[in-house]
């Protein structure tokens, strides 16, 4: 886990020059980073952070894409995929059992895509002016947070807003919209946001399991 949070963290601190490369706000590039949102020309104020996002699976058509700054990246964070990848279908497991359905259900269409979203807080002069991510909820089937020490997530409990402070090699597994829909409403996914620090830096690198495009969540819905 802290190899992988040394290497975003080192990428990050490459120069501008080389991080452009991969600049772009167009989706269906499977390798990007961006700036707030990707619709930064049209926001009416701006996020408090940089986004980098890539697909991880299978990992063999993905790799060709990811930085070979720092040297160390494609193979420790190859790594830290894969088995990011098994622990959460492991959890998805766990959460058949639950829902009364087979072991492997999630291991199929429904966890196809997998990508790996980290984003990185610079210092904010000013946190009261903006956040580092707004108010949402996952969209995709489940997602895992890898925090670094540094705390800002929140999530929306009981009609406030609750800090969850980072813990050293923990993960917050997070439930999205998707499986909410395939669980017919047993399961729901919190709204959750980031708040900016002006005194250190924050990264967080995120892992989310979204069923393939060709999937029909309504459809699976009904077998449960």
């Amino acid at each position: 886990m802290n190899e992988t949070m040394n290497a975003f963290q080192e990428f990050f601190k490459l120069p501008p020059e080389y991080k452009s490369t991969f600049y772009s706000t167009d989706m269906s590039k499977k390798c990007r980073i961006f700036s707030s949102t990707l619709n930064y020309d049209n926001e009416d104020f701006h996020y408090w952070r940089d986004n980098f996002t890539h697909h991880c699976h299978p990992l063999q058509d993905h790799i060709p894409l990811w930085p070979q700054n720092p040297s160390t990246y494609r193979e420790v964070v190859g790594r830290y995929t894969i088995e990011t990848r098994m622990l959460l279908l492991r959890i998805l497991d766990l959460i058949c059992e639950g829902l009364g359905i087979k072991h492997g259900y999630f291991d199929s269409e429904l966890s196809n895509i997998q990508l790996l979203s980290v984003n990185h807080h610079i210092p904010c002069p000013d946190p009261s002016l903006t956040l580092g991510m707004p108010q949402h909820s996952d969209p995709n089937l489940i997602s895992m947070l890898h925090e670094c020490s540094i705390p800002g997530l929140q999530v929306w409990w009981d009609g406030r807003w609750m800090n969850v402070d980072p813990m050293p090699n923990a993960f917050v597994v997070i439930t999205g919209l998707q499986l909410k829909v395939i669980s017919n409403g047993k399961f729901s996914s919190p709204f959750h946001r980031v708040m900016t620090n002006s005194q250190e830096a924050k990264t967080t690198i995120g892992t989310f399991l979204i069923p393939s495009n060709e999937t029909s969540l309504f459809s699976q819905s009904k077998s449960m």
